[in-house]
């Protein structure tokens, strides 16, 4: 440095900084000596605060705009620099300018499995990852907390800490969320809000705020997640068409077998069979033959037929789904299959109404326990 250049920075009159990266959170302003010029221009930009800092200790902290630095608007590093009647010479502190920008796509992920007790499936293990989104909310506490006296802070430097911080909260708000394993691809948006709203607190004590975290996904071993389409299915299809697919899928088979005639016949009369078995199975059993005559008849007239049970159908992912009898919706709204709010129809009714405007269903969603207090 030359001599001109030297006594050009011994006494700075602009402060500024003007950030082209994308994850700096922290710069300090550097000049020789740390000499401020009275009446130095300072700007702060949007996305920015200032922070001066005088002897270790934490003075003053500007929003954005343009100031003309003076005792009236540094009043706390008056007060630590002892001007009682204002200052006329060149004064040092630090100066470190805080990004508040939101600092975007950071990543987080579970490196080992996390283990779950689920009701129906016992102990599974899960792995989750997604992104989030932060940014410096409290300057002066990011600078005491976490940035110490480093002079060009990055995200990367903090990035291993916050990962940790959400894997362990995520851990402890997925016990704590109680939702059903199947219900995690579901209720993603959900999951995040929860988990946002419990690590949420945890950032701030570093002087960040978290300003969206997601949940993108959530695996788990493959047999549960067999388990769980095979659950579904059954909820959803319509066993009688299924078995008349099957035997059609079967008679097609057997009639495409490489023997030939003789393959076509076995293949239509094992079809007339499966057929035969689904007739008598969907037709009333008849008791069998008795020695003894039938009773006399009487006059009294024969009471009248039991009338059939109560099917609804229920709107499931935007597709209509059964029917399904009151026995089996209590068992789907404990399984939280359906609610209150889910669409449901049944013969005679004009249009697709929520469960809880239909009187016939009171009873599936009264069985259905209340949410854990605190949950």
């Amino acid at each position: 440095m030359g001599m001109f250049d030297k006594l050009r920075g011994e006494f700075v009159d602009i402060i500024e900084w003007t950030d082209d990266s994308n994850n700096t959170m922290v710069y300090r302003f550097e000049r020789y000596q740390n000499e401020i010029k009275t009446g130095a221009k300072l700007t702060v930009r949007e996305g920015q605060m200032a922070v001066f800092i005088n002897e270790g200790k934490i003075a003053d902290v500007f929003a954005p705009g343009m100031y003309t630095l003076s005792t009236e608007n540094l009043p706390i590093l008056s007060t630590l620099k002892g001007w009682a009647h204002g200052f006329n010479s060149p004064f040092k502190a630090e100066v470190y300018f805080i990004s508040t920008r939101n600092i975007t796509d950071q990543k987080w992920g579970t490196k080992n499995p996390i283990t779950l007790s689920d009701p129906r499936f016992g102990m599974l293990e899960i792995r989750a990852f997604g992104t989030y989104v932060i940014r410096v909310k409290d300057p002066a506490v990011f600078i005491r907390e976490i940035v110490g006296t480093d002079g060009h802070f990055t995200t990367e430097e903090i990035a291993d800490q916050l990962r940790s911080l959400i894997v362990t909260r995520f851990t402890d708000a997925v016990g704590e969320a109680g939702f059903p394993v199947e219900a995690f691809a579901a209720k993603s948006n959900e999951l995040s809000e929860f988990v946002h709203g419990v690590i949420a607190p945890e950032f701030e004590q570093y002087g960040v705020e978290v300003t969206k975290f997601l949940v993108e996904n959530v695996s788990m071993p493959d047999e549960i997640k067999k388990e769980i389409f095979e659950l579904s299915r059954l909820h959803a299809v319509d066993l009688n068409k299924l078995t008349q697919m099957k035997a059609a899928k079967a008679m097609e088979a057997a009639a495409n077998n490489p023997s030939g005639t003789a393959g076509a016949g076995m293949g239509m009369g094992m079809g007339f069979a499966m057929a035969n078995q689904m007739g008598q199975a969907m037709m009333p059993q008849q008791q069998p033959a008795s020695a003894t005559p039938p009773p006399v008849q009487s006059a009294t007239p024969p009471p009248p037929p039991i009338p059939p049970a109560l099917t609804f159908f229920v709107v499931q992912n935007g597709q209509q789904a059964g029917p399904f009898d009151l026995n089996t919706l209590k068992q789907m709204a404990m399984q939280q299959q359906v609610n209150a709010e889910s669409l449901f129809w049944r013969e005679g009714m004009a249009s697709w109404t929520a469960g809880a405007q239909i009187q016939e269903l009171a009873s599936v969603f009264s069985s259905v326990p209340p949410s854990i207090p605190g949950a």
